[in-house]
C-alpha cells in the first residue's frame, strides 16, 4: 500500500536540522530583500524632500509643495495594512517564501514606474495622480515584506539565536538608506541642483532594476521555512497543504487584539525616530534652517551607519537577557534624547548635528533590533506572518508614515526644531509604556 502524503514527508527534526544549516544564507537572502525594498522607499522619501514636490505639486508656496510631496509619502503607508491582509494570508497559508518573492517584485515593478513617470508641466493633473498611484502599490509591498524577511530567517535560526538571525534583516532599513544616500549624493553632485531637479533623480529610480533582478533571484534560492512546513503539515487534512485558518488577520483580530494593539504601541515610538530622522529632517533642515543638503545626508548617513553597528550585538545581547530589558533601555534612551537630538538643528553645525543623529540612532538599534523577535514571538506559528506584520506595519503608518505631514504642520505653528523632539519623545514614552505591559518571550515555543 502507497505511503500516505504525511508518512513519506521528512521527519520535521530532520527538516529543522536541514533549515538551521541554510539559517546565515537564508539570513542574508532576507537583508538583501529588505534593503531593496527599503532603499526604494528611502530613495522617494529622499526625493520628497528635494524635488518632488516642485515636479508633481507645482505651487507658490514652498510649505504646500512639501506638504503635498510628504502626503503622496504618507499615502504608501495607507495601503500597508491592505499588503499585511493579502501578504500574509499569502505567508501564513501558502508559504513565507512566495509571499516575500510576491512583495519584492511589487515594489520593484512601482519604483520604476516612479522613475518613468511625467511630471505635471508635461502631463498635468495625470502625473500626481499617477505617482500616488505607484506610491501606494509601494505601500501594499511594503505590508508584506518586514513580516515574511524576519520569520523566514527566525523560523530558520539555531535555539538561542533566535533574535541574531532574526535582526539581521532588521539592518535593511539602514542600509538601504546608506545605498539610497550613495546613489544620490554623487548625482546631485554630478548633476548639479537644477539638473537633479530637472531630470538626475530618475536614476536611483530606475537603478532599482538592477537591484530587483538580483533579490528575486537570492529569494528564489533559499528553502521555504521549516516552522511553516511543520505548522502546515500539522494542521492540514490528509493530502492537503492548506491551514485550517482561511482568513488568518480576522483570527487573529478575535482572539489576540491585546496584544496586536500592545506589540504596536511597542514599535511605533522607534518608527517615529527613524521617519522623522530619515526622512522629514532632510527636508526641514535646509529648507527651514539653511543648513546644507549634504550635511544632513552625512549626518542621516554616519547615524545611520553606527545603527547598524550595533544591530546584531544589541540582537545577541536580547537572545542572552530577553527582549524587554534591551528595548526598555532603548525606550528610555529615546524618550531622553529625543529633545535633545533634533534641537541639535538649531546649532546648524555639522559635527554638533551628526553626534547628535549617531546617538540617537543607536538608541533606535535598542530597540529595533530585538523587535524583529519579539513581534513574532507574541504570535502563534499559523498566525505569525499576519500577526507580526499587523503591528509592525500599524506602528510604521501611525508613528511613521504621518510623522512628515504632522512635523510640517507642527512647524507651522512652532517655528522651532523643539517640537520634532517633543512630538517624538511622546511616542517613545508610549512605547515604553507598552512594552511595560507585554510578556517577555525570549522562551517562547516558537513552533506552536
Amino acid at each position: 500500500m502507497p505511503e500516505s502524503p504525511r508518512a513519506a514527508a521528512s521527519p520535521p527534526s530532520t527538516e529543522k536540522a536541514t533549515a538551521r544549516t541554510e539559517a546565515p544564507r537564508v539570513a542574508f537572502a532576507s537583508l538583501v530583500g529588505t534593503t531593496i525594498e527599503y532603499y526604494d522607499f528611502a530613495v522617494y522619501g529622499t526625493a520628497s524632500a528635494l524635488v518632488l514636490g516642485p515636479a508633481f505639486f507645482p505651487s507658490g508656496n514652498p510649505t504646500v509643495s512639501s506638504l503635498a510631496a510628504f502626503l503622496t509619502f504618507a499615502a504608501a503607508f495607507l495601503s500597508r495594512p491592505l499588503g499585511v491582509v493579502l501578504f500574509g494570508t499569502i505567508g501564513d497559508r501558502l508559504g513565507r517564501r512566495q509571499a516575500l518573492v510576491a512583495s519584492l517584485l511589487l515594489m520593484g515593478v512601482a519604483t520604476v514606474g516612479v522613475g518613468l513617470l511625467p511630471t505635471y508641466e508635461t502631463a498635468g493633473l495625470l502625473a500626481p495622480v499617477l505617482l500616488v498611484t505607484l506610491r501606494l502599490l509601494q505601500g501594499l509591498s511594503m505590508g508584506g515584506e518586514w513580516g515574511g524577511a524576519v520569520l523566514l530567517a527566525a523560523e530558520h535560526a539555531p535555539p538561542g539565536r533566535r533574535a541574531l538571525y532574526a535582526s539581521v534583516p532588521q539592518a535593511g532599513p539602514s542600509l538601504g538608506f546608506l545605498l539610497s544616500s550613495a546613489v544620490i549624493l554623487p548625482t546631485l553632485h554630478l548633476a548639479g541642483r537644477d539638473g537633479f531637479g530637472d531630470w538626475a533623480w530618475r536614476i536611483p529610480f530606475l537603478l532599482s532594476t538592477v537591484l530587483v533582478v538580483i533579490g528575486l533571484w537570492v529569494r528564489t534560492t533559499v528553502s521555504e521555512s521549516p516552522v511553516f512546513r511543520e505548522t502546515a503539515h500539522r494542521t492540514a487534512p490528509v493530502g492537503g497543504s492548506v491551514p485550517t485558518s482561511r482568513f488568518p488577520l480576522a483570527t487573529l483580530l478575535k482572539r489576540y487584539p491585546g496584544r496586536l494593539l500592545l506589540g504596536t504601541g511597542a514599535a511605533i515610538g522607534g518608527s517615529a525616530v527613524y521617519y522623522l530622522t530619515i526622512v522629514y529632517s532632510l527636508s526641514y533642515g535646509p529648507k527651514e534652517l539653511g543648513i546644507p543638503q549634504n550635511t544632513m545626508l552625512t549626518a542621516a548617513s554616519i547615524g545611520a551607519a553606527a545603527g547598524i553597528a550595533i544591530t546584531l550585538p544589541a540582537a545577541r545581547l536580547s537572545d542572552r537577557i530577553g527582549r524587554r530589558p534591551v528595548m526598555l533601555t532603548g525606550a528610555v534612551g529615546c524618550v531622553l534624547w529625543a529633545v535633545p537630538m533634533y534641537a541639535s538643528l538649531s546649532s546648524r553645525d555639522a559635527w554638533v548635528i551628526t553626534g547628535a543623529y549617531t546617538v540617537g540612532l543607536m538608541l533606535l538599534a535598542l530597540m529595533f533590533s530585538p523587535v524583529a523577535a519579539f513581534l513574532p514571538e507574541l504570535f502563534p506559528a499559523r498566525l505569525r506572518y499576519s500577526g507580526a506584520s499587523a503591528a509592525f506595519i500599524l506602528a510604521n503608518t501611525l508613528g511613521g508614515g504621518f510623522a512628515p505631514l504632522v512635523a510640517t504642520w507642527l512647524n507651522s505653528r512652532w517655528d522651532s526644531p523643539l517640537v520634532l523632539g517633543f512630538y517624538t519623545g511622546a511616542l517613545c514614552l508610549l512605547s515604553l509604556l507598552c512594552l511595560l505591559a507585554l510578556p517577555e518571550t525570549r522562551d517562547q515555543d516558537f513552533d506552536a
